[in-house]
């Protein structure tokens, strides 16, 4: 299947390593040229030059830039290099890293601000930034992907920051699809389930000094959850991610995509 993105630009935030790597690679195999971006120097240059080597690009495919999507400024500094070396937009990918765990006592209001200017504002800022130049490039196909969580969806106990980011996050795309649908830009949410991803490690290992539970019988308990009954990879999800950008998905907007392995049991 041809999905229409060679030759097209793309901007993924989050993407020195899991799942923003993982569809930044596909990106990269469909014959995009991709920004990729990430607070630090040395890891988003490492990502770049992974990339390179697994895709065989050329080097001239592959941006890396440094951003903290937190910061308004950085977002537009990273959205205009992207604009100056590629010649314009079409893709913009939002990402972010997890905010912690914790139940309510454990969490007070500056890590609740955290939070949402991690996961919430900086996608935001993002949209609204990238904005004019996906419009222009409109006509020749422009794609806005927010990368977000099933506990948006279906809460996890412990999760509460991501809970309440990843919620806002599915709100906002809803009403920017209704807004510049007209002008045929498409925006979807895509929500990761259980993905073997550094992220889950890191969550894993937090829940186990939390709970004492073992990491085996916790990874084994995610597994479970899933109609598949296993964690699912970032190539799997990447891949998800992929169509939903394309030109094939043209008249796919406004969904909130899951991507769990069957872990979220609501019908719609």
């Amino acid at each position: 299947m041809d999905l229409g993105l060679n030759g097209k630009t793309a901007f993924v935030a989050g993407a020195s390593s899991g799942l923003g790597r993982a569809i930044a690679k596909e990106l990269l195999q469909e014959g995009c040229r991709v920004a990729i971006c990430s607070r630090r120097q040395d890891r988003i240059h490492d990502a770049a030059l992974w990339l390179r080597e697994v895709t065989g690009c050329a080097v001239d495919h592959i941006l890396p830039l440094v951003c903290d999507v937190t910061k308004e400024q950085d977002i537009r500094h990273a959205i205009d290099k992207t604009i100056k070396a590629f010649g314009g937009l079409n893709l913009l990918v939002t990402n972010a890293g997890g905010p912690p765990t914790g139940l309510i006592d454990d969490l007070d209001a500056k890590t609740w601000r955290s939070a949402l200017e991690l996961n919430l504002i900086s996608t935001i800022n993002m949209c609204r930034i990238a904005l004019p130049a996906l419009r222009v490039s409109a006509a020749n196909h422009a794609s806005i992907l927010m990368v977000s969580s099933l506990s948006a969806k279906q809460p996890i106990t412990s999760l509460y920051l991501s809970n309440v980011s990843r919620a806002g996050v599915q709100g906002f795309a809803k009403g920017l699809s209704e807004e510049i649908g007209p002008e045929g830009i498409t925006v979807n949410t895509i929500l990761p389930g259980y993905t073997k991803t550094d992220r889950l490690s890191h969550l894993s290992e937090s829940l186990n000094a939390q709970t004492g539970t073992p990491i085996d019988e916790i990874e084994a308990g995610w597994a479970a959850s899933s109609a598949l009954k296993r964690i699912g990879t970032e190539d799997e999800f990447a891949a998800a991610a992929t169509f939903l950008l394309s030109a094939r998905a043209s008249f796919i907007t406004g969904q909130a995509v899951v991507v769990d392995g069957g872990a979220v049991k609501s019908i719609l």
